[in-house]
């Protein structure tokens, strides 16, 4: 049982708001080797077995994203080479990094998510504020992992009977792969009729919708609530004043490292971490009931 995951949705959803939304526009260094190392942490945390399956993705994009910058981009003062008479500087290099960081870190972050927001959280959430979008995004959202797993069974299928992708002409690989595609569309126009009788048969668009949940709103989830937004307002305000503000163009801006710029510093931190805080106490809480067994 994943700690994390037994909080109130609304938590839940208040945390990776705030995680996201803050990654995203924080590009000073400090800030995103924070991000980048408690993104990492929470994934080892919540998905271990998938996230190293899913590394090697992340470190060639990391790098490819990394490369284009400085290709495209030739400003800066610190010229390293020139490459067709076009600059090649240390600031563009380091502009590249720090957006590739930025960009792997929200994708990892969206991982957590999608491994903690499940469907009956998000309907339950956002359900009544607007019942068709909260049931229309999370049908959506269910499509992507139903396709590749009924794409992974058309495949196997039409490998036993010789029509392998993988293998042989050109020619056969593209019909192979035209009659997969073919049965994996059928299979979708198939299952949203299905989906469609379903959902008049239970009487949806009829009358008024009613909902039943078991998530409960408990002491708990409001204390770490209060500490969640407590320390996204510390950060909205250490954006405001311009500690969160660095500058690669023409040249880098000097990081701060008097006590205000720390502890903004440690304040971000504090609330990128408090996921793993909580699995780190669920850890200790049950090998300490385990232990007295």
């Amino acid at each position: 049982m994943k700690s994390f995951e037994t909080f109130h949705p609304l938590v839940i959803f208040a945390f990776f708001a705030a995680a996201i939304g803050l990654s995203m526009f924080f590009m000073h260094p400090a800030y995103l080797v924070i991000t980048i190392f408690l993104a990492v942490s929470l994934n080892i945390a919540l998905r271990r077995g998938q996230f190293f399956k899913d590394w090697k993705l992340y470190v060639p994009l990391f790098f490819l994203m990394a490369i284009i910058n400085p290709l495209i981009s030739h400003n800066g003062k610190l010229v390293l080479f020139y490459i067709n008479y076009n600059a090649i500087t240390v600031e563009a290099i380091v502009y590249g990094l720090s957006i590739a960081t930025m960009i792997v870190s929200i994708i990892l972050w969206f991982s957590c998510y999608n491994e903690t927001i499940t469907t009956d959280k998000f309907i339950y959430l956002f359900g009544k504020i607007s019942p068709v979008f909260s049931l229309t995004l999370s049908i959506s959202l269910r499509l992507v992992p139903r396709f590749q797993q009924q794409l992974h069974k058309i495949s196997n299928a039409q490998k036993v009977i010789g029509m392998d992708y993988r293998s042989g002409s050109l020619l056969h690989r593209i019909k192979c792969t035209l009659r997969i595609i073919s049965i994996l569309i059928t299979w979708a126009l198939d299952n949203a009729i299905d989906t469609a009788d379903s959902m008049k048969a239970r009487g949806y668009g009829i009358g008024k919708r009613t909902s039943f949940s078991l998530f409960i709103f408990e002491r708990r989830d409001g204390i770490v609530l209060l500490f969640i937004m407590f320390l996204l307002m510390v950060n909205i305000w250490a954006s405001i004043i311009g500690t969160t503000t660095f500058y690669f163009y023409p040249t880098f801006s000097i990081i701060q490292w008097d006590l205000k710029n720390i502890l903004f510093y440690c304040s971000y931190f504090l609330l990128l971490a408090i996921p793993i805080i909580i699995e780190i106490k669920g850890g200790i809480e049950w090998k300490l009931l385990k232990s007295k067994m």
